[in-house]
């Protein structure tokens, strides 16, 4: 009998190695832009996050977007960012996405407006990405909104947060992380990962913590496909790319060819180290090579969520 759980919390659960990719909505009210994507990633992903006005640019809703995606057969992890609605806004908008079938969230503070093409507009900010996990959570465990008032029909969602390996200062990461999780994440996504010798070293303070044993954790990838790229990339807060990586790309005859290679060395590389659960792919303004990235990845098959159970479980018991 199914239960009401999502399809990407049913395959970790049953310990697959878990792939997921973005779907960026459009600054425009064209829905099938966004079913294009969704259509092109289906059987691919497990799920398919939908940003909420990425860089504080205006995007079509992300809960619109996602429930396009979930017509197309691609289940949607809903992004809500905190800077633009304040609590009412947020719990009312959530409930709503969880009634269109939307069960998947990932929680965010959002990038500030200033970055965006808004820049006079005014935040809110009313509560953070952590806040608002445990006020989630706590609908979900208690059936209460933030103002501790009941409801019959709360929102339960598999409930993520995002994990910043690279951000300084660690020491303040590291605390947020732990914040985040005890605050009922279930499942985190990181920032980009290029850097394997430091990412295997942060994998390490997670182990020893526990943290990899309390959520599940999908190791960023963002795939480059060229040196100027990879440059732009590098300059990005918290994302840490070796010198030797663009070099590499720079000499390359097929620049293209070389980013592919190198995010499938870093997918190898990742899927080796003990407690991450999964990939979460990002290809901004390259979202076609998501599939060819995948398939050459050896990660297809995808798992039917119809025949998951214990004999086909990959090291659950890590989760």
């Amino acid at each position: 009998m199914m239960d009401n759980k999502s399809h990407l919390q049913r395959v970790l659960e049953a310990g697959h190695f878990a792939v997921s990719a973005e779907i960026g909505p459009p600054m425009s009210a064209n829905g099938e832009f966004v079913r294009k994507k969704a259509r092109a990633l289906k059987g691919f992903v497990d799920a398919a996050n939908v940003t909420d006005n990425q860089t504080a640019m205006v995007r079509m809703s992300s809960i619109a977007a996602s429930y396009l995606s979930l017509q197309e057969g691609v289940e949607p992890v809903v992004q809500m960012t905190c800077r633009d609605r304040n609590r009412i806004a947020i719990q009312s908008d959530l409930l709503g996405a969880y009634a269109l079938g939307l069960k998947n969230l990932l929680c965010l503070s959002g990038d500030h407006q200033s970055f965006g093409n808004h820049p006079q507009a005014k935040n809110v900010f009313d509560i953070d990405s952590i806040q608002l996990i445990q006020a989630l959570n706590r609908m979900k465990e208690e059936g209460v909104f933030i103002s501790g008032k009941t409801t019959k029909t709360p929102a339960k969602f598999f409930l993520g947060a995002t994990a910043h390996p690279f951000a300084d200062p660690p020491e303040l990461q590291m605390i947020r992380l732990h914040k985040k999780v005890e605050a009922g994440a279930q499942f985190l996504q990181t920032q980009a990962i290029y850097d394997m010798d430091k990412f295997d070293r942060w994998m390490e303070e997670l182990r020893k913590a526990g943290i990899h044993e309390k959520a599940y954790i999908l190791a960023g990838i963002l795939v480059n496909k060229s040196a100027r790229s990879l440059e732009m990339t590098s300059m990005v807060a918290g994302i840490d790319v070796p010198g030797y990586l663009i070099d590499r790309m720079k000499k390359a005859s097929d620049q293209e060819e070389e980013g592919i290679s190198i995010a499938l060395e870093l997918i190898e590389s990742i899927r080796k180290i003990q407690g991450v659960r999964g990939i979460h792919i990002m290809a901004v303004g390259w979202e076609s090579i998501v599939p060819t990235l995948i398939e050459r990845a050896g990660l297809l098959p995808r798992p039917d969520i119809t025949q998951v159970d214990d004999s086909t479980k990959e090291g659950a018991d890590n989760a």
